[in-house]
């Protein structure tokens, strides 16, 4: 039997957040500054699909992988989900730092692989150690506490590219890349490793007890092992997930598509320029970046409130409203032609993000097995990569010959996919959303 866990105080479960702010960074940089790279080093549009493939390749094989492997560790000097996170964070930090040099798409591209996989071994165990630590009346708090560090890091990363445009101006390497991309991955390079080692020092692991320690040491063993896992779970998965999963495909389709050609849609609409143009579209690109920020503002202001809602309301109406939103955001965003009326459009997605990021896991948590979380963690991440992969094969070939290679139409399609990604939420059937959390001690 495993032990009774005690409720956590607010300042606790903050400490052991904070490394989702290096984690989220990483991703933001990856979200706001990937597109303008590979543009400035000549990327066609249609090029883009293909070029950000790291990601879902990495993720779909790396995540469920971690996951099993560390529902299977535990060391008492290194923990059982922390080595994995800060091995993920050093990894970050290291493609980060380099980024910036690169001199042609082939090793841009491959150290987003490198990025990627840093990522991914990060992520879920990082998600599966809230779950272990926190009793179930308290997994809304945790994940959307991570939402919130999510929201905190993606904004310093959108935001980033103007402040270093601001010191540096609009000067560029021989190789075209602005100074201001050197300062954002260089910055980027050490929140990702710094704020996770705060989440080690200050967060102690629970200790398994004798129970959970024997169902760790019985079963499959040797190099397959985790794959043994991944299948078994995958076999016996509850209902709830596989219904998650539905959401996702169109959920993550959409928001892929949104965040390669969202730069590109922008720069057409406000500023009539294209890539071609390389002087207006610096502008449009850090001004798309300061937009993406500015939903992630929105994002971490928001993350708490869902809570509340979530609990008031049920997490799937929550998470159904919040994708509805998003979809009208889409919808409107090719419409727009003045740099400040984007940031309304923004507020949708913002909200939807924050949703994204927490709400999923709050109705999905208490149908996964204590012994299984980081499994299943990364299955559910899997969920995640699945559409992105898809969408990296299949949207460059829709862009060009459905969607006459315009960007704008690029951001309708996504807006699309979230209103069914909303409709399909309604279709998830979870046993028990209620969560009568008591209020933090101490706090």
């Amino acid at each position: 039997m495993s032990k009774i866990k005690m409720p956590l105080t607010l300042s606790q479960i903050i400490n052991m957040n904070v490394g989702f702010l290096g984690i989220q960074y990483s991703f933001g940089l990856q979200q706001n500054s990937m597109t303008p790279l590979y543009t400035f080093l000549d990327a066609d549009p249609e090029q883009l699909p293909l070029l950000n493939l790291a990601g879902p390749i990495t993720g779909l094989v790396i995540q469920p992988i971690i996951g099993a492997l560390s529902d299977r560790t535990w060391s008492p000097r290194w923990g059982r989900r922390k080595p994995y996170f800060m091995i993920g964070a050093l990894t970050c930090s290291l493609a980060l730092l380099f980024m910036p040099f690169s001199s042609s798409l082939w090793m841009a591209a491959s150290l987003l692989w490198i990025l990627d996989a840093g990522n991914n071994t990060a992520m879920e165990p990082y998600r599966a150690f809230v779950a272990d630590k926190l009793p179930k009346e308290q997994f809304p708090l945790g994940f959307q506490t991570q939402s919130f560090f999510t929201g905190l890091g993606i904004t310093l990363a959108a935001v980033s590219p103007t402040i270093f445009a601001t010191i540096f101006g609009s000067e560029k390497t021989s190789s075209g890349i602005p100074y201001w991309v050197y300062g954002a991955f260089l910055v980027g390079s050490v929140i990702s490793v710094t704020s996770v080692m705060w989440s080690n020092l200050k967060t102690p692991e629970d200790e398994p007890s004798p129970e959970e320690l024997e169902q760790m040491r019985s079963g499959p063993k040797g190099i397959f092992s985790p794959f043994i896992d991944i299948a078994s779970a995958i076999q016996t998965m509850p209902k709830p997930l596989w219904q998650l999963a539905l959401v996702y495909l169109f959920q993550w389709y959409a928001m892929f598509i949104y965040w390669q050609f969202i730069s590109l849609s922008v720069a057409r609409s406000i500023w009539n320029a294209s890539p071609d143009n390389k002087e207006v579209y610096d502008e449009a690109a850090r001004w798309t970046s300061l937009a993406n920020g500015f939903y992630n503002i929105v994002t971490f202001l928001t993350a708490f409130l869902l809570v509340v809602l979530a609990k008031k309301y049920s997490a799937k109406r929550v998470h159904m409203a919040c994708l509805l939103l998003a979809a009208i955001g889409m919808f409107f965003i090719p419409l727009i032609t003045d740099k400040y009326m984007l940031m309304l459009p923004m507020v949708n997605i913002g909200i939807a993000w924050a949703s994204m990021m927490g709400i999923p896991y709050i109705m999905v948590a208490s149908s996964i097995p204590a012994s299984k979380n980081g499994i299943y963690m990364g299955i559910v991440n899997m969920m995640i990569v699945i559409p992105m992969f898809i969408e990296s094969l299949t949207f460059g070939y829709l862009y060009k010959h459905l969607l006459g290679g315009d960007p704008g139409n690029a951001i309708r399609c996504a807006g699309l996919f979230l209103l069914m990604a909303s409709m399909a939420t309604l279709l998830i059937n979870v046993k028990s959303e209620k969560f009568d959390q008591p209020a933090p001690v101490g706090h």
